[in-house]
Parts: structure tokens; sequence; C-alpha cells
């Protein structure tokens, strides 16, 4: 049975909050799970104590039996200090598209041009002094 330590969605309408649980990987995010391991609660400031709440020891026994944690739990447990740091590289979404990248080209073009035909009349006008 592939096992999975993710968030099951609770709360209401524009009110999230969240129980860290161990579950099947087949089963529906909000559906049946086998143990609730800890609460998240996305409304509360991050510096908050109450904001992320495991159970570390069943945490670490899932983990030691093999359950996969989800990016968002991993990154839970690597402020905990559980599990060490992953490289991650969202090398594709950081990047702006092609035409944005047309118009930053065009923009840097301009601005050029502007700042030449600017400092030639400076250039020439002591000259002629």
């Amino acid at each position: 049975m592939a096992m999975k330590i993710r968030l099951a969605r609770g709360g209401s309408k524009k009110r999230p909050f969240y129980r860290i649980v161990a579950a099947d990987s087949r089963m529906p995010r909000d559906g049946r799970f086998i143990e609730k391991l800890g609460t998240y609660n996305p409304l509360l400031p991050k510096d908050s104590e109450e904001r992320v709440k495991m159970n570390m020891e069943r945490v670490q026994y899932w983990l030691s039996q093999g359950a996969q944690p989800t990016d968002r739990i991993s990154r839970f447990l690597e402020a905990a200090g559980v599990v060490d740091k992953k490289e991650r590289a969202n090398l594709k979404k950081g990047e702006p598209g092609q035409k944005a990248k047309d118009r930053a080209e065009e923009k840097a073009a301009k601005a050029a041009e502007a700042a030449e035909a600017a400092a030639a009349p400076a250039e020439e006008a002591p000259a002629e002094e």
C-alpha cells in the first residue's frame, strides 16, 4: 500500500484548516485516512507555534514505514529539522514568457537610444562654448 503523509482540508469557505494525516495515496484528499498526525492553520501568523502542530513520534514512525510526505509536508518537516533540506528548482516557472522577454528587450533598446541621444547633445554643448 502506497502511504502518503499529506494535508486533508477542513474548515469553511475562505477559512481553510488542514489536518496532517497518514493516508493511502489512492484515497481522496479529504477522504479516508489511517491516522491524524497533526494540524496546520494557515490563517495564523507564520511565527505562531499553533500554526503547525505535529506528533513527531508518529510522523517518524510513518516515515520509517515508507510513507512519502507531500511537498508541503516535507517543507514543514525541514523546518522542524526532521528531514534534510532538498534542492528545489522551478527553472521554468520563474522564467518570463517569450512576449515578456521581447517587451523587455524593446524597452532596453529604447532606453539605450534615449541615453545616447541625451549624451550626444550634452557633449556637443560644452564644445560650442
